[in-house]
């Protein structure tokens, strides 16, 4: 049985995840000083954002977390059913997020909403459509392991891959946890 190592996954992974986390800090950096210099603008239009669509996105974000939790406990325990299964729920979860997130901005977008709109505007569709693209890349890579899972690819002796794609996924549900509050909630 592969010993539990640290941190899980491939090293190069954590390299990658490390790398957008400091260009997430970025973001947010930037946003929290410009909002500090227009918060009238931000506040209100933080007030025309769904903030129930995006308390749904956190939900089902926790829950895609949970579910590739679960996998990565049933691969170490020799389960491949169950790993693959658990995994495809979070494919799931994760889709579900792209839907809703989807009619946010198919919502904004009716309304005449772009990137030029304002300062608000601006950082909402830049963060929001960044952090899109990285749940799409992290079901791609989730759909990838429980494809190679359905095949024998890994096992509770090597399941390297397994833990590399689950650290992604906790990275983009990690975003998310810092995006939800700063850009929906904090006034």
């Amino acid at each position: 049985m592969q010993k539990n190592k640290y941190p899980p996954g491939d090293l190069a992974i954590w390299i990658f995840i490390l790398a957008e986390l400091l260009v997430f800090a970025a973001f947010f950096g930037a946003y929290a000083f410009t909002r500090l210099k227009n918060v009238e603008l931000f506040n209100y239009y933080q007030m025309t954002l769904d903030r129930n669509a995006a308390l749904l996105n956190t939900l089902a974000l926790i829950t895609s977390s949970y579910f590739v939790v679960r996998a990565v406990a049933d691969i170490r325990e020799d389960d491949s059913k169950g790993c693959k299964r658990w995994l495809w729920a979070a494919i799931a979860m994760g889709a579900f997020f792209i839907v809703i997130k989807g009619g946010e901005y198919a919502h904004h977008f009716s309304a005449g909403v772009t990137l030029s709109s304002n300062t608000f505007y601006m950082f909402y569709l830049s963060l929001t459509f960044f952090h899109f693209m990285h749940v799409i890349l992290g079901m791609v890579i989730l759909a990838a392991v429980a494809l190679k899972v359905g095949r024998g690819g890994y096992s509770a002796d090597e399941h390297t891959g397994v833990e590399t794609g689950a650290s992604y996924w906790h990275m983009v549900d990690l975003v998310w946890l810092i995006l939800f509050p700063l850009i929906y909630v904090m006034r």
